[in-house]
């Protein structure tokens, strides 16, 4: 593949695929699992959207994540690749640790009666508990990331796998090709989903391997699905597959979360070790895989084009996934106390919190060069001064 090329799928897969996640935190404040804000009121129909959303939303992310690793890694060197992550990941990370993402835990804090005062006053409280519970700088690896644990670890992954990612773009871009040959063989590329059926299916939940979620998920699926996607990104041939095999995954993934739902209805929690645990946990595994495979195909086939906001969006979508939860609680905080009709407040807290986050991208991240940096963004480069021309006589016709 010509990997200076422009994905404009994988952009478009980007940009959508964040945008269902903030409409996805928009929905918490009504189903029925505990969050940093909750509306007086729960629905039972809401937990089943947020069930669909978990089965594929955050392991696609990952997955697009690995893709795009694909196209970056080999680029430049492993010094100047480590530099980039780290401006574009690491930083963001830890500027919205000490910054906004306080106001998540304060309001989490007030809400469930676990604090009573100011902002100000809770601020001591949040650095203290943070440094005691992360033993020092270690604190970072602690779950007070809230929705900011993916930058962390994605960061972490990009590390990890990078040697190998470089050796498959390099010296072992045979083995590279002859896994690209077995994946493009006819249905190939659903084995990829075998290592997460059978962590889900058969792994001890409380294990040290399984016990590290996030967003319902193992650390070590997400570890896979990035590598999945730099795998599934490195040759036309299985992307061509995938495009082939689009509906036969959507309909694959519908059934399968038919199944799932089933569970999540019924309330029914199957006993790990039994035959109807590995059933449904196995099956949720398969639902996620073919589900994201449907959106990879739908994309390759239909979204394979550029269009100037893409361009806008597309850098817009780090700032905008840092900043989103913070200000959804922000906004719902108030929003959930009004005394109007529920849909109407979240189709309020939708809209405001969307207004507000574009408005602070457009006019003052996008804007300003330091906070661009902080915000894991490119720096502008200043204008050269334009070079006086010094006045010179006029050449003489001869």
């Amino acid at each position: 593949m010509n990997t200076s090329e422009r994905r404009y799928d994988l952009d478009w897969l980007r940009v959508l695929a964040i945008l269902f996640v903030f409409v996805y935190h928009s929905t918490r404040f009504f189903n029925l699992e505990d969050w940093e804000v909750k509306n007086p009121v729960r629905y039972e129909w809401v937990e089943v959207w947020n069930s669909f959303a978990w089965e594929w939303m955050m392991p696609i992310i990952f997955v697009i994540s690995g893709a795009s690793l694909f196209y970056a890694v080999g680029k430049t060197g492993a010094g100047k690749f480590v530099k980039d992550k780290v401006l574009r990941l690491l930083v963001p990370y830890l500027v919205a640790v000490f910054t906004h993402a306080t106001l998540q835990v304060y309001l989490n804090w007030t809400t469930h009666g676990v604090f009573s005062g100011s902002y100000f006053q809770f601020l001591p409280m949040y650095f203290a508990e943070v440094f005691a519970a992360g033993n020092g700088p270690l604190f970072i690896f602690d779950l007070w990331q809230m929705h900011l644990w993916y930058l962390l670890w994605l960061f972490i992954f990009t590390l990890l796998t990078y040697p190998l990612m470089r050796w498959l773009k390099g010296s072992g871009r045979k083995v590279l090709s002859a896994m690209g040959s077995f994946l493009a063989l006819p249905g190939a590329v659903y084995l990829l989903a075998l290592p997460t059926v059978l962590l889900m299916a058969f792994a001890d939940p409380d294990s040290p391997v399984m016990a590290e979620k996030a967003a319902g998920w193992s650390q070590v699926i997400y570890l896979w699905l990035l590598f999945s996607g730099f795998l599934v990104i490195s040759a036309e041939r299985i992307q061509a597959s995938i495009k082939r095999l689009r509906w036969l995954s959507l309909g694959m993934g519908v059934v399968a979360f038919g199944i799932v739902l089933y569970f999540v209805i019924t309330e029914r929690v199957p006993a790990y070790g039994t035959p109807l645990y590995a059933l449904g946990l196995g099956l949720a595994g398969f639902s996620s895989w073919c589900w994201i495979l449907a959106y990879f195909g739908l994309a390759m086939k239909y979204l394979d084009f550029r269009k100037p906001v893409l361009q806008y969006a597309n850098e817009a979508v780090l700032p905008f996934y840092i900043l989103h939860q913070s200000v959804l609680i922000c906004v719902g905080y108030f929003i959930v106390q009004w005394p109007i009709p529920d849909v109407l407040k979240w189709a309020t807290i939708l809209v405001t919190s969307f207004a507000i986050i574009m408005a602070l991208y457009e006019y003052l991240i996008r804007r300003i060069n330091i906070l661009r940096f902080l915000f894991g963004m490119k720096v502008l480069k200043q204008a050269a001064p334009a070079t006086a021309i010094s006045a010179q006589p006029a050449p003489k016709k001869i």
